[in-house]
Parts: structure tokens; C-alpha cells; sequence
């Protein structure tokens, strides 16, 4: 099958008792389903939804890269365990984002090939200074996602709660976890990373940058 043909195949859909069934390229059924809430492509906001996955799916392939960069450097020494189950943890946030990226035909950000880059380089780089400086980038990287969670919470809720409960949970369980990741940078030391302030303002101005541009390229 050429690539034009499999991103067709990608595009499969099936409407049953209204509800979205979205098809892989290999024509199985991805286990995404918004029916309880009635949740499909007709009766969403789409440019509001399209925003949320698109940005939500760049910021978790963000996280992935950091901690493989992290985990290039550290992998092998006593924090390369606690670094691993937070990775583990966002590669579940990346799947679930994947498949709501072909559920609802949102596009990725064009600039997947740069977080590609600049996530892992933050990731080691940061981890270079240390565990202290890891977990100094985890807390102020987590922290950012988090209130970025609670942004797209609050607005879903402004329109019609009911209509995106799903998705509400989706998002409220992933800021929870990114709320223990954060907490955790903070138990193995990230403030005593290397002028670990001007460091977390930095990560975070770069944050809300990313934020911003990938909610709309």
C-alpha cells in the first residue's frame, strides 16, 4: 500500500447507533469511542477540539523526547528507575492523544520535527547538570502542562460540559499525573539544581512559547 493510500485508509469511518467508530490503516477498530456523551465530529466545536488534541498530542511528544533525553544521560544510575515510570506514564498520555488525533482527523503541528530535536536536547542537557538539573526540567515542564490542562478544562467547561465529559476526563486524569510527576521532581531535589529559579523561568517561558505555536501551526 503506497502512503497515499494508507492516510485514505487512516480516514476509514463507520457511524453505528451514533456512535464514532474510527478504522485503522489495517481496518481494526481503534478502542477510542466518544458514545456515552454523544461526543462526534457533527456536534463539537471543531476548531476548539482540533486546538486541544493538536496542542495536547505536540506537548506529550515533547514530554516523550525529554525523557528519553534524560534517560540517554541518566539511565543508568539510581534515578534512571523514577525517570522511567514517569516516561512509561507519558507514553500512555502520547497513545491515547494518537488515537484522538485520528478519531477526530486532527492534523499534528507542523513542528513535530522541531519539539522532536529541542525536547531531547532539552532533556539531556538538563540532565547533564545532574539528577538535581532532570528533575529541576521535569518540575518546571510538568508544572506548565498542568496549568495548560487546567485552562483547556476550564473552557470546555464554559461551553457544554456534558457534550465533552469524555474528553474532560482524559485531560483531568493526565493533569493529575503530570501534578505527581512534578511532585516527584521536587522529592529527588530539583531545587537544588543550578540556579534552579532562572533555570525553571526559562524551561517554562519556552513552554508557553510551544504552547502557543502548536495550537496554531
Amino acid at each position: 500500500m503506497n502512503c497515499s493510500r494508507a492516510v485514505a485508509a487512516c480516514c476509514l469511518w463507520r457511524l453505528r447507533t451514533g456512535r464514532l467508530q474510527p478504522l485503522s490503516a489495517y481496518g481494526r477498530r481503534i478502542s477510542v469511542r466518544f458514545c456515552s456523551s454523544g461526543m462526534t465530529l457533527d456536534n463539537i466545536n471543531r476548531e476548539a477540539v482540533d486546538r486541544i488534541i493538536r496542542v495536547d498530542h505536540a506537548g506529550e511528544y515533547g514530554a516523550n523526547r525529554i525523557y528519553a533525553g534524560q534517560m540517554a544521560v541518566l539511565g543508568r544510575t539510581s534515578i534512571g528507575p523514577v525517570i522511567q515510570k514517569m516516561w512509561d506514564q507519558e507514553k500512555d498520555h502520547l497513545k491515547k492523544f494518537n488515537e484522538l488525533m485520528v478519531a477526530f482527523r486532527v492534523r499534528p503541528t507542523i513542528l513535530m520535527p522541531f519539539w522532536n530535536v529541542v525536547g531531547f536536547a532539552l532533556g539531556a542537557g538538563t540532565a547533564l547538570l545532574g539528577k538535581e538539573g532532570a528533575m529541576a526540567c521535569t518540575v518546571a515542564v510538568e508544572e506548565s502542562i498542568a496549568h495548560h490542562y487546567n485552562n483547556q478544562i476550564r473552557t470546555l467547561m464554559e461551553k457544554e460540559p456534558e457534550k465533552y465529559e469524555e474528553l474532560l476526563q482524559v485531560i483531568r486524569k493526565f493533569r493529575d499525573e503530570e501534578l505527581e510527576h512534578h511532585d516527584i521532581g521536587l522529592e529527588h531535589d530539583a531545587e537544588l539544581a543550578p540556579a534552579y529559579t532562572v533555570l525553571k523561568s526559562i524551561i517554562q517561558a519556552g513552554c508557553r512559547v510551544a504552547i502557543y505555536l502548536s495550537e496554531r501551526l
